[in-house]
């Protein structure tokens, strides 16, 4: 724990015991805020999928996220909270190739966020989702550099996705975190089961 009284705790999303694990230990002292973060985008062509490479996209994108909603819902149940879901564009416009099992596992997501807003409300949680576009992160710096290098024919798409944004910028990882920090705390206090796109644009382009 750090001077402000924060604690970092790192475990394995894609298991189901290191996540139920977790719960356990913050028995008694959950956290009212609940943010799902995690994912993962590697490439593969759709036709070279195996069960292995989806099961590991889904695991960390979309069923961490479900058991994290989970074990919050049911150990705060008769006290509420706020989930704030961290979606993918591409799950609502599919625009780069190679990457099916990113766009199924973040429109579960959604999905997600949708089902648990509407029949959770009443039990005093606020649930939403946000959409970012291209954010500039070390791990999209990775991708792109790797698309430069190993896949010339992503270039276009790369352009393509550039000229489409209003902004004419990516996004950084602090314009993702300002709008949590909005959903979590009562700005928002009567936005639920909400999609909120920081995209730059990207979808009303």
């Amino acid at each position: 724990m750090n001077e402000r009284g924060l604690r970092t705790v790192a475990i394995d999303l894609s298991s189901k015991e290191e996540i139920a694990a977790l719960w356990e230990e913050l028995k008694g002292r959950e956290p009212d805020i609940l943010v799902n973060n995690a994912g993962i985008y590697p490439f593969k062509d759709f036709l070279e999928l195996d069960d292995a490479f989806f099961s590991k996209v889904m695991d960390i994108n979309l069923k961490s996220a479900l058991l994290m909603c989970q074990h919050m819902i049911k150990r705060r149940l008769k006290r509420g909270g706020v989930i704030i879901n961290i979606g993918s564009i591409e799950a609502i416009i599919p625009f780069v190739e190679g990457m099916a099992s990113y766009s199924i596992s973040k429109a579960g997501v959604i999905a997600l966020t949708r089902s648990l807003a509407k029949e959770y409300g009443k039990d005093g949680f606020r649930i939403n989702a946000s959409i970012p576009g291209e954010i500039i992160t070390p791990g999209t710096k990775a991708v792109a550099k790797e698309i430069t290098q190993l896949r010339l024919s992503l270039l276009k798409t790369g352009v393509l996705f550039s000229t489409r944004l209003p902004l004419k910028r990516g996004g950084q990882p602090d314009e993702v975190a300002r709008i949590a920090v909005v959903l979590a705390s009562d700005l928002s206090s009567y936005v639920h089961g909400a999609l909120i796109p920081v995209d730059g644009g990207f979808l009303s382009a």
